[in-house]
């Protein structure tokens, strides 16, 4: 049995629908539906059973998991960059992953966790994955010190070679529905166009940007599924890992393959930035991949392009716009 927390929120629902594909539904999802659109996300699926992550939480604490568990793939976490209780991220994103790293260890269990790209802060120390340089980062906001105070601990513990962390980048696809303001440009874009015929984008404060020249590692989920797919699988690939394409794109090409995929000519208004966004926004991020590709990973990143063209034409142009079936 395969253990899934946050599946049915974005990655993990289509981590779920990946284990379908490969002939899988001995899965538990571990979750917190709420009162959004999250639990849509879990109408398609096959799993077995459904748990509350603090009913989870607390079957761990005592010790009383009933089934035999081959792995868990922990991507549950509060992921909202605008989250201002730092309490509870500490306690949801912090200390549940401890908890659930320690009991797998003591059992030899797969253990395989989402961590964040967002643990770069404003990416003036780079975007290596390598462990030696992992302690220099500075997040900017308490959802990236959430995931880097874990990897740190990690570290610290010298557990990296027991487990795999993932730093996933700019992540779009079918299934994010529920996130609201944490929705993909894509997504905004594609509705903004239906709506207005056009899409709003920052202005660039940089003389070394044009307008809409901003770049980000945009990586589409199915490709991120099939990494965590293969990860599981190959238990003695270990360590913390980004997940991204390794090549960044600006704003403005993500912005014309949606009007590409929609058919639609492309209309770009751009609009001034927030003073309090100017002096922290990202005007870069590209994953450096080297270190997954030489621990042997074989997927294949698809094309902006293509990755947009796929969500628009099979999910968001469709009635059901979600994985499964």
């Amino acid at each position: 049995m395969i253990i899934v927390t946050g599946g049915a929120g974005f990655i993990g629902s289509a981590f779920v629908w990946k284990l379908n594909q490969e002939g899988f539904d001995d899965i538990v999802i571990v979750d917190q539906l709420g009162t959004d659109d999250k639990w849509k996300n879990l109408v398609n699926l096959r799993f077995a059973d459904y748990i509350h992550k603090d009913d989870f939480l607390q079957m761990i604490c005592s010790d009383n998991v009933p089934s035999k568990i081959s792995a868990i793939v922990h991507m549950g976490a509060c992921s909202s960059t605008t989250e201002r209780n730092a309490d509870y991220l500490w306690n949801n994103n912090y200390l549940y992953t401890k908890a659930l790293t320690e009991w797998s260890l003591k059992r030899g269990i797969r253990f395989v966790y989402a961590s964040s790209a967002a643990t770069y802060g404003d990416g003036k120390q780079g975007f290596s994955d390598d462990h030696s340089k992992i302690s220099r980062l500075r997040p900017i906001n308490m959802y990236g010190y959430s995931k880097q105070v874990f990897d740190l601990w990690l570290l610290r513990r010298k557990l990296e070679n027991k487990m795999a962390g993932i730093k996933f980048f700019n992540v779009f696809g079918p299934n994010e529905y529920h996130k609201g303001d944490m929705t993909s440009v894509i997504f905004k874009a594609f509705h903004q166009i239906k709506e207005t015929g056009k899409v709003k984008l920052f202005k660039s404060y940089k003389k070394e940007y044009k307008d809409g020249g901003q770049m980000r590692d945009f990586v589409y989920v199915k490709d991120c599924v099939d990494a965590l797919w293969w990860l599981l699988n190959n238990p003695k690939v270990n360590g913390i890992f980004n997940l991204g394409t390794g090549k960044a794109r600006t704003w403005n090409d993500l912005i014309k393959a949606v009007f590409a995929a929609m058919k639609k000519k492309t209309n770009i208004e751009y609009i001034a930035m927030p003073e309090a966004l100017r002096n922290q926004y990202q005007y870069f991020t590209q994953a450096e991949m080297k270190k997954l590709k030489a621990a042997g990973c074989p997927v294949k990143f698809s094309s902006l392009e293509d990755s947009v063209l796929d969500y628009v034409v099979n999910y968001l142009q469709k009635d059901d716009q979600h994985l499964g079936k």
